[in-house]
């Protein structure tokens, strides 16, 4: 029996890596990566790509943060451009076009992430005042996570008491 919750745990995670596998080889788009994948207004984006090949040499433009240079990284072949996303920038996708000589122009698109407005609520108690809009008592959760365990608990020593009774 506890082989097979084993196996079928084991076969549960191993189709969970499978089908979470091509959607990592297929984040890269063609040789262009901007850096953070999902940026928020005020932020450096960091765009590197190898597409210009030899050129030491290159021009980008973002429509959300206007045009910037892609100049020599810190490996060979690759060239790296920055800019900074303007405070009013929409949330949403923005897409990046590179161009590099004599004719290779390569585009990509990132996210961006609106910020949070005011301050976020935190600390001990019920959840962001969810007690003041008729979301029940703030101890309803805890005590429904109590009883639950005890439940289980009580079931696991039935269960352990009566296979005791049936091995005698």
């Amino acid at each position: 029996m506890r082989l097979a919750r084993t196996g079928t745990q084991l076969a549960l995670v191993l189709s969970v890596l499978a089908l979470s596998a091509p959607s990592a080889v297929a984040a890269p788009v063609g040789d262009v990566r901007v850096n953070p994948g999902k940026a928020a207004p005020g932020t450096t984006v960091t765009v590197t790509t190898t597409a210009c090949g030899k050129e030491t040499y290159g021009k980008g433009e973002s429509e959300a943060g206007g045009k910037f240079h892609l100049l020599p990284g810190d490996r060979k072949g690759v060239l790296v451009g920055r800019f900074t996303l303007p405070m009013d920038a929409r949330s949403g996708t923005d897409t990046v076009t590179l161009k590099c000589p004599p004719r290779i122009k390569q585009t990509v698109t990132y996210q961006i992430s609106g910020r949070p407005n005011g301050a976020v609520e935190a600390g001990f108690g019920w959840a962001a005042g969810a007690h003041e809009e008729g979301g029940g008592s703030p101890y309803a959760l805890g005590a429904l996570l109590l009883g639950g365990a005890v439940a289980g608990f009580l079931v696991r020593t039935r269960r352990r008491a009566a296979a005791a009774r049936d091995s005698v």
